[in-house]
């Protein structure tokens, strides 16, 4: 009887050991939990644990919660009396954004070709619960005492009127900031930007609701809103490495820390722009916002014909200084004027612009006589008075000297029609030949004739000219880097000419104007576009003695070129950059 029970328990035996062995074989694939209820102001920790390892783990969306960290791994592999032991963790950490019930749904990953998925599981949001102090992680001590705020100067501005942003990241004295990386910097769409640097993070005492800070300002920049209408502008966000004090002391009684890393955002802002208005509006008025003074001055006004005399028309004060055009001035058409010399001399601050532009005109009178300049209007939009002001220059007189007598009267004139009449001499007639040469006619020989001649012996003179052309030409050939400085200085002649001819086209324009200052420093200082850089374009062309302005001016239009990708440019801010250009390429021929 026992025999029989005995061959009745072995082969169940064996089934218990082969099901064993599968079931070690088997592979897991799970999501765990640290709690499955908790309060808003509570982290979740979240592991998707695995006993093989596998490839294309896809986490999922987590909706209702922020992920604060993760995807940590962590991988534990050991060998128990011959048998391995392996199990590989993602990792993570969430913050609940709402009070409620959410469901996080399956996580997939491939292992030996098969895909796996982890079983949903729902989490219950609650209010904020009450955590002893020596509960709370580092995270949430982080969350309480780490904030970053965009502080905007004004949020109903008029068009065209300067705004201010100011980020500021305020710490709680309970703990420290060791570092911080952007991770999302604000591109500023519809607005002509630009930054104010920040020397140094010096540390500031302050308040953050009511309660007492530090803070450092991060980055300042200046906005002049280029649309009507709410327009946005995009939030700064940062990873803070944050060191948060514990309760554990080290071996010397001193304070052990905890290191976490914070994600903080200063959050989107809203801007209404408010539109100029219509009413009242001057005729020539064109764009010109903030409170300005205007002056057209002479450098003389008594001359002779064909001298020269210079006319500035200068606009100076605060406000958008870069973004309208100058008047020109309306001179008699007996008054020959050259296409004006453009000055900047502007510098931003969180107020906004303020300094000065101006054109020089250069005038060359034809004709003696007196001459008048017209005066000339000048209109902006004040802010502050919620008004248009005009402003007008006194009429300048001309007078020119000495000079040949104009028979035309002293019209004002329209450019391009400025016609001078014809002084008559005594010589005028000299083009007529009182002597001509004349032969009779006659037979025509070809042999013996100079044309005989000329056909004969001509080939025989182009044989040394031949050689000579054919040498020239090698040496040109051979002559590298001689034959690449030509060719780049004829395509900066070609890009610059394009770029002419997209004014008003923004991208197309600076691609034109960016390629056009590299071509030129390739031709003039004989380096490969690999090298460039601003900082060995500047050593470059110090060595080369090249005058600190017009190194800076040329930096200056390279980094134009590069702001154009994001930051909007009107036609005004175009035309100057063109015009710069053309200037400061002229400057450097000379130096070089």
């Amino acid at each position: 009887m026992n025999y029989k029970k005995l061959i009745i328990c072995i082969p169940l035996f064996l089934f218990a050991l082969i099901v064993g062995a599968q079931d070690k074989n088997a592979v897991t694939f799970e999501m765990k939990l640290s709690k499955s209820k908790l309060g808003i102001n509570e982290r979740l920790r979240v592991d998707f644990t695995m006993n093989k390892d596998g490839d294309n783990f896809n986490p999922p969306d987590f909706t209702g919660f922020r992920v604060l960290m993760g995807p940590s791994q962590s991988i534990s592999s050991s060998w128990i009396n011959g048998v391995r032991s392996y199990s590989k963790t993602y990792s993570y950490t969430l913050a609940p954004t709402a009070r409620g019930k959410f469901t996080i749904k399956q996580a997939t990953i491939v292992i030996d070709g098969k895909t796996f998925k982890s079983l949903a599981k729902t989490i219950e949001v609650t209010a904020a619960v009450d955590k002893p102090s020596d509960q709370m992680t580092a995270d949430d001590v982080a969350d309480e005492n780490l904030h970053l705020v965009a502080e905007v100067s004004k949020t109903n501005p008029y068009l065209n009127e300067a705004v201010s942003v100011v980020y500021k990241l305020y710490v709680s004295p309970t703990i420290s900031v060791s570092n911080y990386q952007p991770l999302d910097n604000p591109k500023y769409n519809n607005f002509w930007s630009q930054d104010i640097k920040v020397s140094s993070l010096n540390a500031q005492n302050g308040t953050y609701k009511g309660k007492p800070y530090r803070y450092v300002i991060l980055k300042r920049v200046v906005l002049y809103p280029q649309k009507s209408g709410k327009l946005d502008i995009e939030p700064l966000s940062l990873d803070v490495t944050v060191d948060v004090p514990t309760n554990k002391r080290d071996f010397f009684g001193g304070r052990v820390y905890s290191q976490t890393n914070k994600t903080v955002s200063a959050g989107k802002r809203t801007i209404n722009v408010k539109n100029l208005p219509l009413a009242n509006q001057p005729e020539d008025f064109n764009g010109a916002v903030g409170d300005f003074d205007f002056s057209v001055t002479t450098n003389k006004t008594s001359l002779n014909a064909s001298e020269s005399l210079q006319a500035i028309v200068e606009v100076s004060g605060k406000g958008n200084l870069k973004l309208f055009k100058l008047p020109e001035p309306v001179l008699p058409s007996s008054l020959e004027v050259y296409e004006p010399e453009f000055n900047e001399g502007v510098r931003t601050t969180l107020r906004g612009m303020q300094g000065k532009v101006s054109n020089n005109f250069t005038i060359v009178p034809s004709f003696k006589g007196k001459y008048p300049i017209p005066p000339i209007k000048f209109s902006y939009f004040n802010p502050k008075t919620e008004k248009y002001t005009t402003l007008s220059s006194d009429e300048i007189i001309v007078n020119v000297l000495e000079g040949p007598q104009n028979t035309v009267s002293n019209t004002t004139g329209i450019p391009g029609s400025n016609k001078q009449n014809v002084i008559a001499t005594n010589n005028q007639f000299n083009f007529i030949k009182l002597n001509p040469s004349l032969k009779p006619i006659g037979s025509y020989y070809f042999v013996g004739s100079n044309l005989f001649y000329g056909l004969l012996l001509g080939p025989l003179l182009l044989i040394p000219l031949a050689i000579i052309f054919r040498k020239k030409r090698d040496e040109i050939a051979s002559d590298v880097v001689g034959n690449k400085v030509k060719k780049a200085n004829r395509l900066a002649r070609k890009y610059l000419s394009k770029a002419k001819k997209e004014l008003g086209q923004k991208e197309s324009f600076y691609v034109a104007l960016e390629k056009a200052l590299h071509n030129y420093l390739k031709a003039k200082l004989k380096i490969e576009t690999s090298e460039f850089s601003k900082d060995k374009i500047i050593e470059l062309l110090s060595k080369k003695q090249v005058d600190e302005n017009t190194i800076s001016s040329f930096i200056e239009l390279l980094k134009n070129c590069e702001a154009a990708r994001y930051s909007p440019f009107s036609d005004v801010q175009m035309q100057n950059d063109y015009d710069k250009a053309s200037e400061t390429i002229s400057v450097m021929d000379k130096q070089l």
